[in-house]
């Protein structure tokens, strides 16, 4: 008899991810030889406070570059910024030996911004509110 329990949270402990990330790390270890995650964060700030304004997170993994979060306030949007902080981000990506990044928008957001940068369209999955989406894309770096 299966003993093992199941528990469904709202909450991501620190234990879980940090359980769920080391297994998963050392399975694709052991699969490909290659321990190569790094993270990655390119950030804008304020230059008398250093406060932090906006930006993109994300990380690098065997040859991919993944975008998970980009931000700038609509006081800094439409400045050439956030052109530049993606270059940089790309860049970053190349010089870890990126070949390929991916990143998933919603439709209400920027898949034109990062369409106008070069990246592609690959995917898209209805979501609410209704007639939006998520919006998956990919660039060859």
């Amino acid at each position: 008899m299966d003993r093992h329990l199941i528990v469904v949270s709202d909450v991501i402990e620190p234990e879980v991810e940090h359980v769920l990330s080391a297994g998963l790390s050392a399975f694709n270890d052991q699969m490909t030889g290659i321990n190569d995650r790094q993270s990655l964060a390119v950030t804008v700030r304020d230059p008398d406070t250093r406060q932090v304004l906006g930006g993109i997170t994300g990380r690098t993994s065997l040859g991919l570059l993944f975008l998970d979060l980009f931000y700038l306030p609509e006081s800094l949007r439409g400045s050439g910024l956030g052109s530049r902080l993606l270059k940089a981000y790309e860049d970053e990506g190349r010089r870890r030996g990126c070949r390929s990044a991916v990143l998933y928008t919603l439709s209400f957001q920027a898949p034109q911004f990062y369409e106008k940068h070069g990246w592609q369209r690959f995917g898209e999955v209805p979501c609410d509110p209704p007639g939006t989406s998520r919006v998956f894309m990919s660039k060859a770096l």
